[in-house]
């Protein structure tokens, strides 16, 4: 059986793929292809973190492409290297050179929309990593989700979010399609890793019970919530032609809304790592008592002035 694609997704359109010519990006190629998706472009990003292995990976993509019949990209970056001069860490530097890459393999192909392989496991282990790390919300990961990128927007979709991790395995094997193994997703010492290999495990154990279920619908029913906000927030009209927070308008909402207009804002500005204790810093700033300046990531500020609020 192929894997289930999300119903809201199109075989018919235009994508490109992000490819790490891992299971789960591989597993996502051969299902679209059955599915009758032809406007593919792949798309790889060498990381440049893992030696030759790394180098492999992208051969091993070129070959895909060609053996299908496929456009591709392929580039490298040095994401270490990122992470030192930006101060960030390995995982941050690596979504945003991979966003880059992205934009400007949109701009290259005229097309938006970029399929990622994300499935319900990635989204269990998401939801418990934001929630640990004192994230904004019960958060975790979207079927569709916008990405600011140099002035230009991009559309993340994820066709295989309600897919089980099992699933793809089974499919793979069934098929006997080959993929490249990331010895990386099995180092004891990263967060997600630790998660996925000890802590979801004796959550079931404790529960006897697969727990992956519970904590995804969890994240979907706080979703259904933070999207009626947003929805609730667009109708207020609080940003101003020139993209700055009507701080009037902000003032007579009621804290929940302040915070979550705040987090919106933020993000539509390209801020990544929203945590909550940086929100209730940049909440500060409605108060005209307190300090004008809050610092954010990359060196940027969320500043107030002149009835204003907004990044620079």
């Amino acid at each position: 059986m192929p894997l289930p694609l999300d119903p809201r997704f199109s075989p018919r359109r235009r994508y490109l793929l992000g490819i790490s010519g891992g299971r789960d990006s591989v597993a996502l190629l051969h299902t679209l292809l059955e599915a009758g998706a032809e406007k593919i472009v792949l798309c790889h990003l060498n990381h440049q973190l893992r030696g030759l292995f790394s180098s492999h990976d992208a051969g091993f993509v070129r070959d895909q492409a060609e053996l299908h019949g496929l456009p591709f990209e392929i580039a490298r970056t040095n994401v270490r290297r990122r992470a030192d001069e930006e101060k960030v860490s390995i995982e941050v530097a690596a979504r945003r050179s991979r966003h880059e890459f992205f934009a400007e393999c949109s701009r290259r192909h005229r097309c938006s929309d970029i399929l990622l392989a994300h499935h319900a496991d990635d989204n269990a282990e998401t939801v418990l990593l934001n929630l640990l790390r004192g994230s904004a919300g019960l958060k975790g990961i979207r079927y569709r989700s916008k990405v600011p990128v140099d002035r230009k927007k991009l559309t993340l979709l994820r066709p295989l979010l309600g897919v089980r991790r099992e699933e793809i395995d089974a499919y793979l094997e069934a098929r006997r399609i080959p993929y490249r193994e990331d010895a990386s997703n099995k180092e004891p010492f990263t967060p997600r890793n630790r998660l996925r290999s000890e802590i979801i495990p004796l959550l079931q154990d404790l529960m006897t019970r697969d727990v992956v279920p519970a904590i995804v619908r969890a994240a979907e029913s706080s979703l259904d919530d933070q999207e009626a906000l947003d929805e609730l927030l667009l109708i207020l009209d609080l940003v101003d032609p020139q993209d700055r927070l009507f701080l009037p308008k902000l003032r007579k909402l009621p804290e929940a809304l302040q915070r979550r207009a705040l987090f919106l804002y933020l993000k539509d500005s390209g801020i990544s790592d929203l945590s909550r204790e940086l929100i209730e810093r940049c909440l500060t700033l409605i108060d005209p008592a307190s300090p004008a300046r809050v610092n954010l990531p990359g060196g940027l500020h969320c500043c107030r002035r002149a009835g204003r609020i907004f990044v620079e």
